[in-house]
This record gives structure tokens, sequence and C-alpha cells, in this order.
């Protein structure tokens, strides 16, 4: 396996988990999936929407967030909106991604490097 492919693997690892928390954000203010799909991208997640719907879904089964349909529109749309306990998850998920980032810069600053005297 070249380094590009596994790059590619564990970015999509690291992405997998982004998307859930940045969704779970974004739909605490009701919203729909193509509309989420613009919101992520423009703030620097790629997922595409054969990868969000079935994960809008599985939050949904999960009970973390609620939909209805808005049929005041020529097209239906079905609307999503982040539960109460959606947004103690994704709150969870914040304190846990803003207690790994820390350890993580930690390692980094404290890391001994080849030829150094730590």
């Amino acid at each position: 396996m070249t380094m590009d492919a596994t790059l590619a693997g564990h970015l999509q690892e690291l992405r997998r988990g982004t998307v859930v928390v940045a969704s779970l954000t974004v739909l605490r203010t009701p919203g729909y999936g193509y509309s989420l799909l613009e919101t992520l991208s423009a703030a620097g997640f790629e997922v595409e929407a054969n990868t969000l719907y079935p994960l809008l879904r599985r939050l949904e089964a999960q009970g973390l967030l609620t939909s209805e349909w808005n049929t005041d529109e020529p097209r239906p749309r079905k609307f999503y909106r982040t539960t109460s306990q959606g947004d103690a998850v994704a709150g969870a998920l914040r304190t846990e991604w803003a207690r790994l980032d820390h350890a993580v810069n930690d390692l980094d600053e404290t890391a001994i490097t080849p030829g150094s005297d730590k």
C-alpha cells in the first residue's frame, strides 16, 4: 500500500467522526440534507450525499436527530433537527475532541526528536 493510500484511509477514518459532530451541531437549527451538505462543505467538511443521507438516517434511528416533512413547497423536503439527546452527545463529543486535541498537542511539544537531549 502506498503512503498516499495509507494517508487517505486514515483521513477517511478521522473525517467520519467529525462529520457526526458537525452534523449534530449544525442541525440544532432545522435543515434539510442538501442544505447541510452545502454548510458542511463551506466549513471544510467534504462529504458526499451518498455518505451523508445514511448517516442522517442512522443518527435519527439512534434518537440523536428527529425529522419531519415540509410539504408547503412544490417539492417536499425532509427537515432534520438535533434532539436534546443529540445536543448532549454533540457536546460530549466536542469536549472529548478538545481533550484529545490538547493531548496530541502536548505529545507533539514533548516528543523526543533525534539528536535532542530530551
